[in-house]
């Protein structure tokens, strides 16, 4: 559904009567195509404290400069890259805002800021206090920046794991990520478990999932056809599911990104069962993205409102998760990615089931997570926020409107940008990166 506020922004009578009365302005966010897959600009490495880290960034994909050197041609830099790894005190802390406090003014539309921090210390105090300082400064400058430009945290325990989280967030493809934390910790691929089409992805960068076959559930249409089409467009041969009352859609995403449809419902006794009849070579990237809603608050919620959604939400979740890695459908190396929301972080009003089963998620990935890195499976969960999509478009108009503007980017995200984080997850060089939440909410006011 179009944003005609935003359009409205955009005009001279617009931005004369938001700014006079002192209303968001948002700024058209700029994602990925292939006619644009990158930022415009230059990428501007700062330093704080005595950083250790060597170059985590040359496989970025921006052109990089050296504060002494100017942005090249003038050009305002598209991204900031503070390497803060090495800032250990309160007082080093200053050497944060020296970095960033002359380079932020310059930063173009669109720009990007990435803090790169270190895991907190347990035996370091004055450390683990800096390092936090990162968390809350980080959080801040997202809700600063204005002009569709974001701020998120990396903390590294393995540098050299770091590239796709870098290509990934110094790219168009993190337009409605911001505010977010995110841990480097392990290897970017395990090579004991690895897949052959995971070794074969790194011969075209333009297909990284080449040779893996994916399961999207939840696929006929809004985000869980975004995803279905963007791990297509990654190369991965996709499996389309959906319940039968969505059969045409769901043929229909399938057809178009030349992917194949399962009609079923995922709370079946037989859901997992015929999961891996139609499987017989294994899956890669499993993406639990259904999900359904049955609002009504506690007091109102009949029995039946509560467990249809927490058996769709989260039972089927566990249940065909558990199937899978028992029966060895998901193979090692391979990538489980599951839709939570902010509602489970945050909660709201009329939506104690709905927020449960997504909290429940976030539960689920936390414990998973460490339990199947011996295989090197990772388990992640996005958190979407406001998404444009048929379900928010039938919101009423002022219920709509406040959850566009109440996030640092003034707006409503789109599936894409919920897809775009999952294929991150799903990356064969995302192999550091698990156990972890990720909110794709443009830093919603609400919630963490």
């Amino acid at each position: 559904m179009a944003d005609r506020y935003l359009h409205l922004t955009r005009t001279a009578p617009g931005r004369f009567l938001t700014r006079r009365l002192g209303l968001p302005q948002p700024h058209p966010l700029r994602r990925w195509s292939a006619d644009a897959p990158a930022l415009d600009g230059p990428l501007l490495r700062l330093t704080a404290g005595n950083s250790a880290l060597r170059e985590p960034l040359s496989d970025a994909g921006l052109p990089l400069t050296a504060p002494d050197e100017g942005p090249a041609g003038r050009q305002s830099p598209a991204a900031l890259v503070l390497d803060a790894t090495g800032v250990t005190s309160a007082a080093g802390l200053a050497e944060v805002h020296s970095a960033l406090h002359p380079a932020v003014r310059s930063l173009g539309a669109g720009g990007r800021v990435v803090v790169l921090g270190s895991p907190l210390s347990a035996d370091d105090h004055h450390q683990a206090a800096a390092q936090q300082a990162l968390e809350g400064f980080t959080r801040s400058l997202g809700k600063e920046l204005g002009r569709g430009r974001t701020a998120n945290l990396v903390r590294l325990t393995a540098p050299a794991a770091a590239a796709s989280t870098l290509r990934f967030l110094l790219s168009p493809k993190s337009a409605y990520i911001s505010g977010q934390v995110i841990e480097i910790a392990g290897r970017a691929v395990d090579e004991e478990h690895v897949a052959d089409g995971e070794r074969a992805a790194g011969d075209d960068p333009a297909r990284p999932l080449a040779g893996r076959t994916a399961l999207v559930t939840g696929a006929a249409r809004g985000i869980g056809a975004a995803v279905a089409e963007t791990l297509a467009r990654d190369g991965a041969d996709v499996l389309c599911l959906d319940v039968p009352e969505a059969e045409a859609d769901l043929r229909a995403t399938a057809d178009h990104i030349g992917g194949t449809a399962l009609a079923l419902d995922i709370t079946a006794a037989d859901a997992a069962e015929r999961i891996t009849a139609a499987l017989p070579g294994g899956l890669g990237i499993l993406v639990h993205n259904a999900g359904i809603t049955r609002d009504r608050r506690l007091v109102n919620m009949p029995a039946d409102r509560w467990s249809s959604v927490l058996d769709v939400n989260l039972t089927a979740v566990l249940d065909i998760t558990d199937a899978l890695l028992k029966a060895g459908v998901v193979g090692d190396g391979g990538r489980i990615v599951a839709t939570s929301s902010i509602a489970g972080i945050a909660g709201n009003t009329g939506q104690t089931n709905y927020a449960a089963s997504k909290a429940g998620i976030i539960g689920l990935v936390r414990s998973l997570a460490p339990r199947v890195a011996d295989r090197g499976i990772t388990v992640n969960a996005v958190a979407p926020g406001f998404i444009e999509t048929r379900m928010t478009a039938a919101v009423p108009l002022l219920v709509r409107e406040a959850g566009r503007r109440m996030n640092s980017l003034a707006q409503g995200g789109l599936p894409v940008d919920v897809a775009e984080a999952t294929a991150w997850f799903a990356h064969p060089g995302s192999g550091a990166v698990s156990g972890q939440v990720l909110r794709v909410c443009g830093q919603s006011l609400l919630g963490a």
